[in-house]
Formats: C-alpha cells, structure tokens, sequence
C-alpha cells in the first residue's frame, strides 16, 4: 500500500458542524482538510517496532500529542519513517484520541562481509557502501550499493565484473549480508579514433591525451582505463591543445565510448572541428583604472603581433598583470582580455582591459572529493584565503598548481554565491589518483667503468596525505659496485613556500685501476621561488671520500703519484655550501616540448673538510618543435664550469669530469687531463654544446611512448691544479671534442630508459672512447 493512500485511509472524516461523531470502529472521520487542521490527540501509541522501539518511532513524527494536525502532517510522517530505512511497512490511524502508529521492522543487519574481491581491498569497499553493521537491510539501498561497487571497479578498469548479494538469518531479526563479487576481466581500450582532425594526426592527439590504447605493459601504467572524468579531462587537454597552437575555433563536438560486451573493450571516438589557425595581431593594454599606467604593464605582454596565437600566452598575461595591480594598490581590479578576430588574414588581435571589477571577497574555500589528500594542501595553493579579496586569476593560478602537483586525476575549480552580494564561495572538486611507485631501472655502460648496474627504488609523492616526497633507493652492478640513498620533502616547510628536504647516501665500488671507492654524504637543502618561473636552492653539502688500495692490489705497479696520495691520505672528506638559480618555462618535465630550463650553481668548500675551492657552474637547455604535425622536437644545450683553489691545490675528485654524459661517445672520464698510465686528474674548466631533434618512432604506436633521436654533441675540459708529485700531465690544453649519433628513448613504466650510439669526429690520442651507452635517462 502506497504511503498516500496509507494516510488518507487512516484518517475518517468528522463534520464538525454537526460534532464529532463516533462511528463503530471508533475511529475518527474529518469532513474537510480544512477540519483535519484541528485535530488532536493525546497519546501516541505504537505497535511492532520491538527492536528499534517507540521512542524511536515517536521522535520521527510530526505529530505530537496536545497539538493541532492536518493530513500533510501524517503524510510527513509516514515519508519519515520510511526514509529511516527500518521499517518495511507503516499505517497511521486515529482512534479515538490516540494516534495510532502500526510499523512493520526490516531486518537488521548483523555483519556485512565481501567475498571475491582481490583486486580493491575490504576497507576501500566498506567505505564504497551504506549498508552498514547495525543498519536496517533495506533492498533499495543494497541495490544501490551493488551500482556503486560496480562504479569502483570501472575506474580500475574492470567492467565487466558482477555483484550479487547473499543474505543468512542469524535469528533475533537479525542476517548477515554478502556482496559476492567476480571481479571478470580487466576490461580494455582497443582502439582511440578521432574524426575531423586535419592539422594533426591520430597519432599526435593520442599523444595529448591521457587515456592510451590498452598495450602489453597497461597493466602497469593503467592508462588504458575508461571513465567518464577522464573522458571530459582528455577533451579539455585536447582543446588547451589546439587553443595553444593557434586553433581559436577548435570545439569537441563529441567523445563517444562504446563497450563491445562479446570482447569486454572500448572504442573511444573524439569528433572535434579545428577551424582555422591565427596569429596574434595588435597586443595592447587599456586601463580604465585611476592610478594604473596602461603603459607601465605593456612589457607584461607575453604574447607579440605575428606569434601564433596561444591562449596560455593569453592567460599568463593576464596572471602577471593582475598580479602587477594588486601589488599596487587595487586588490579588485579585473583584467578582461578582448579578442578582435579579423578572418581575412586570419589573425586576434588582443586588448587586455583593466577596470575597477566588483567588490567581492572570498566568503570560504570548500573542498570536496579528497579521499587521501588533506584540505590544507590543497588550500595552501591558493594565494587567498577567507577574507580575501577575491581574484579569477589567483583562482586560475591555484588551478594550474594543483594540476602540477600530481596528486591528482581531475581538478575542477568553480564559484557559488555566498551569504551576501559581496561574498563569493570557492568550490575545489578532486579526484585523488595513486602517487606511490615502485620503480625498477637497469643500465649497461662500456668502458672502464662499464657493466650492468641495477636499481630498485620505492617513491611516494604525497606521503600520507601530507604532500610530502619520500623516496628510497638501491642498487648494485658489477666490481662491487653498490649505492643507497633516501631523500625527503617537505614543500612547504613551517607553512612558507619553502621546499625543505634532505639526500642521505652511499656509494662504492672496486676499480680496474686497483683501489677501493666508497663515497658517502649528505645534503641538507631549502628552496625559495622567487617568481613564478624562477626559484633559488640552498644547500649544505658533506661528502667522505675513502680510497682502499691495499689486500690484493698492486697499488705501485698501476697508479699514479696523485692517485697513491688519495689512498694514503683516505679518509678525505669535504664539506661545502651551494646555491642555484633554477630558470624553468617548460610546458612539460616528463616530454618537454617548448620552453627553458636553466641553472646556475655557486659552490664553496672550507666550512672544515680536505677541500678549499670555489666552483661556478650552468646549464641552459631550450626546446621548440620543429614540426606539430610530425611531433618533431628539437633541442639546444649549452653549459660551462670553472673551480679555483682557494688552499694550495685541488683534490682530484675536486676538479671537474667531463665524459659521456654530456659529450656522447666518450667514457664516463673520458676527457681531459690525465697522467701517463691514463689515470684521470678532471680539469679547472669545461664547457659543452648539443644540439638533438626527436622523433616518434616510425610503425610504432605514440601510446608506446618510443621515440627516436639524432644529436651532435661537443665540448672541451682542460686546467689542472692536482699536486701530480712531479710526473707528466697530458691534456691540459683546451682541444675540442665532438661527437655525432643516434638514440631511442622510452619512456617506460620504469623510468625513462636511453640507448645511445656515438662516433666520435674529434678526439686525442689519450681519449677514453664509450660508443654505445644504456641507462636511465637524466636530461635535467
């Protein structure tokens, strides 16, 4: 019986005009709704809640003893009591004048166990679920609970798994309940097409997006599951995309996933329209603010006239102009950007509006969707908080962090009004998605420093919750070699915007030139952004260095003056400080495409220690693509160092080495001075130059993440301020080394791994050379 007809049925109706009339079953009958408003009774009584009790029955009515009640009131109540969920039936009547409360209980449930389940663990689930121990067993809500099981296994790629329930009566009213679960197959991505794309490729767009084909090693990236959040992420990176590379007009006009039940796979279809491409025209600031020189921000511009359009240039714009005008003084002024399309040469010209925007301030920031992550590390991305006057540019800065962080699957920032005109309330939607891996990476060198070396490291970039970076490392090779290190950060140390942490290691080995090797040190550092592209790092740095040349090695038949000097004289130690300047405009860290990457480090050794020097070194790294349509990227580097003595002499592990890891083709200390027996003794000086372009491997899917790469490199080492006891020094001078070859890269579930084949064109005579080199890659 319906709940309505239930109330209607229970109340008969009396006439008041002619008084109350008691029929045979004594219960009441109300002529009229508007009658029914003075009805009263003075008891409630209820029948057949045993277990859950009347009390409890009485405080979801809304009715009450002594005062007035209509039909509408025992409509409200009968909904109450059933959306309780313990009860399967409930009839409300009057007799007389009491109120008549007939419920019939659900079952309780006693235990709610998971059977089947290997792939989300027990406690993941009892949080997926309502059913609960304690709870009333209600079918609605286990069926629902069933959809929510089946959800949770679809965002780990499992569709294609069934629910189904087991109820056991353990007496008193009382079951157990079972979610009995066949988790099925891992369900798969066999194919990505896109439609209407004319610029780009299929495979360049697969490429953009996040969601790969299913591949021999999907079960360990995971990037070959499907869900509808990751759906509408790809198509917002597929429109920054083309926005980014002139495409103003580009649109998704859909993005399909279709699930072929015989195969257990999808078929992801994206229909997009690129339109046509622009240039920026005319770039102008206009500033309708008392105070505020249109003039004074135009170098703020990041964009000229004759670029390719770029909406990130759009929105970095107008970041820094905001920014410009709140230090100043006008914490509401708004920047709006106007575009001004002119289709016949197919160019936007730009005009960034500052006026005085409405008075608003942030009323709260509420956070939703974080399972793992805690709310104030997020919150700590913004650079408002309640209060404050509120920024869409801040708002849009505070969303690119978050996306960068990588803590996340999705990042959605929207606004609602808040408690009054001026209040504005921030709404940060998340999705937390796993931040721990185990990574494995092996490499080979030729060489006398050669041999397979192998590392097994364990990594967490948000430490429970807390975002902080923890990671652990091992590994080993050949002649003994063994390395250990543990490093840790906290990035926003006593609540600045300070990234503080510290590098324990060790590492060891047995050379063939007949000593022991052992290093081992630690680093303390702390790094400051300065803007939004550049940051300084400080650090304390302490090394011991220990040299074995006794037991079965011959040590004065092999090495040299300054190498027997090392190992009488072991232990050496040096303890230094540093700073570097950190220059980064990259667009990405993993697959850089565009942008800088710059450093420059200062060193000082003689805070105690066997090392007196001072040491200036840098890198500059620039990327552009060469061509969209084919993904061709190419690169230039260029870096130098120089280190003085500021005691008497140089330690040979104080000079700088230079070899196959900036000039390909030579070994590890390939280069530069070095004594008669071809001892290495580093140098004072170096620089170096490459220049590479990469390509996607031909025949091999982009989802792969394979590519190709042709590089010339170059560089020279010369100096030398080693005590050499009196023997000959070659290499001093500053001859030029090149080098020219051919790489694969991969970009494995493992770690970025590099095959590098090398020819040397330019050399000595006394040059140590490595032509093929395999390892992890290391670019930055």
């Amino acid at each position: 019986m319906k709940a309505g007809s239930r109330f209607l049925n229970a109340v008969s109706a009396v006439a008041l005009s002619a008084g109350m009339v008691a029929t045979g079953t004594g219960v009441l009958t109300l002529a009229s709704a508007t009658s029914a408003r003075a009805a009263v009774v003075q008891r409630i009584d209820v029948r057949g809640a045993s277990r859950v009790g009347a009390d409890a029955v009485r405080s979801n009515l809304t009715i009450q003893p002594g005062q007035s009640f209509s039909n509408a009131d025992i409509d409200a109540s009968v909904k109450q009591l059933y959306g309780t969920g313990y009860f399967s039936d409930v009839r409300i009547s009057v007799s007389g004048g009491t109120l008549v409360v007939n419920v019939s209980e659900n079952q309780l449930i006693n235990q709610v166990v998971f059977n089947g389940n290997r792939k989300i663990k027990d406690d993941k689930l009892a949080t997926i679920v309502q059913t609960r121990s304690q709870g009333p067993y209600s079918e609605g809500l286990i069926e629902a609970d069933i959809q929510q099981i089946k959800s949770a296994y679809a965002g780990i790629g499992r569709s294609d798994i069934d629910v189904t329930t087991q109820v056991v009566p353990v007496g008193e009213g009382r079951v157990n309940l079972a979610f009995v679960i066949n988790e099925g197959e891992r369900t798969k991505i066999s194919a990505i097409n896109f439609v209407g794309n004319q610029a780009y490729s299929n495979g360049r767009l697969s490429a953009v997006i996040n969601t790969k084909r299913s591949n021999f090693l999907s079960f360990l990236t995971r990037k070959d599951v499907y869900n509808e959040d990751k759906l509408r992420a790809d198509e917002e990176a597929l429109r920054q995309f083309y926005f980014n590379h002139g495409y103003a007009d580009f649109r998704v006009i859909s993005s399909d996933a279709t699930l072929d039940e015989q195969t257990n796979e999808y078929v992801l279809t994206f229909t997009v329209e690129e339109g046509a491409r622009y240039d920026f025209g005319s770039v102008n600031v206009e500033s309708t603010v008392d105070g505020v020189n249109s003039e004074d921000l135009q170098g703020l511009i990041e964009s000229r006239s004759g670029d390719t359009y770029n909406a990130r240039d759009v929105q970095k714009t107008m970041e820094a102009i905001s920014k410009r005008v709140a230090n100043a003084g006008y914490p509401f002024a708004r920047v709006t950007p106007r575009g001004n399309r002119n289709f016949e040469n197919n160019t936007i010209g730009v005009d960034y509006l500052v006026d005085q925007g409405e008075r608003a301030y942030v009323e709260r920031i509420e956070i939703r969707g974080n399972t793992r992550t805690r709310d104030y590390v997020i919150r700590r991305e913004f650079d408002m908080s309640e209060g404050d006057a509120f920024n869409q540019e801040m708002v849009t800065r505070a969303k690119r962090r978050l996306d960068a962080l990588g803590y996340f699957s999705a990042v959605n920032i929207s606004t609602a009004p808040g408690s009054s005109s001026d209040r504005v309330v921030i709404i940060v939607d998340v999705q937390d998605q796993p931040t721990g891996a185990f990574g494995i990476g092996a490499g080979y060198a030729t060489g006398n420093d050669g041999g397979f070396v192998l590392e097994a490291s364990v990594e967490e970039k948000n430490f429970l919750g807390r975002g902080q970076y923890i990671r652990v490392a091992a590994g080993g090779g050949q002649d003994d070699a063994r390395n250990y290190s543990v490093a840790f950060t906290e990035p926003y140390f006593l609540g600045y915007r300070l990234a503080a942490g510290f590098d324990i290691f060790r590492n060891s080995s047995s050379s063939e030139k007949y000593y022991d090797y052992a290093e081992t040190g630690f680093t303390l550092r702390v790094t400051a952004p300065i803007t939004e592209d550049l940051s300084t790092t400080l650090r304390y740095n302490y090394k011991r260095f220990e040299y074995d040349g006794e037991g079965d090695w011959n040590v004065g038949d092999n090495l040299s003056a300054p190498y027997e000097a090392l190992i009488n004289g072991s232990p050496w130690t040096r303890s230094s400080i540093s700073q570097t300047l950190t220059y980064n405009t990259l667009d990405d860290m993993t697959l850089p495409r565009e942008g800088f990457y710059a450093t420059l480090t200062h060193e000082f050794a003689g805070l105690g220690g066997d090392s007196e020097f001072y040491k200036i070194y840098g890198k500059v790294r620039y990327y552009t693509t060469l061509s969209d349509e084919a993904d061709v990227i190419g690169s230039l580097s260029v870096g130098g160092g120089h280190v003085v003595a500021t005691g008497d002499n140089l330690n040979i592990f104080d000079q700088f080495m230079l070899g196959g890891r900036d000039v390909r083709g030579f070994d590890s200390s390939g280069i530069g001075p070095r004594m008669a027996n071809g001892d290495p003794l580093g140098g004072t000086t170096y620089f170096t130059a490459s220049a590479e372009a990469s390509f996607p491997m031909p025949g091999i899917p982009q989802d792969i993440g394979v590519r190709g790469a042709f590089f010339a490199d170059a560089g020279t080492l010369y100096g030398n301020k080693v005590n050499t006891l009196g023997e000959g020094v070659a290499g001093t001078d500053s001859s030029l080394r090149a080098s020219v070859g051919a790489s694969i890269v991969w970009a494995s579930p493992f770690g970025p791994l590099r095959f590098d084949y090398a020819v040397p064109v330019l050399k000595e005579d006394y040059d140590e050379e490595q032509r093929f080199r395999f390892g992890i890659s290391n670019q930055f």
